[in-house]
């Protein structure tokens, strides 16, 4: 039996003044919800951008990678 994966990105805005991301609750909802439907994260990996639009701030770019259970 082949294994199933599925792969999904989630965009990080990261705050203009201080560090932190501002939407890590998202990132965890995917986690979550891919969870539930039997499937483990095997795999994240990561890329940043700068901003140049109005409010600043960086984007982080997280690619997963889910494994059935």
């Amino acid at each position: 039996m082949m294994p199933e994966y599925v792969v999904l990105q989630v965009t990080l805005k990261e705050k203009f003044i201080g560090t932190g991301s501002k939407n890590l609750s998202e990132l965890e909802r995917v986690i979550n919800e891919q969870a539930a439907k039997g499937y483990r994260l095997h795999t994240i990996s990561t890329a940043s951008a700068q901003s140049s639009g109005f409010g600043g701030g960086d984007r982080i770019q997280a690619t997963m990678v889910f494994e059935k259970l």
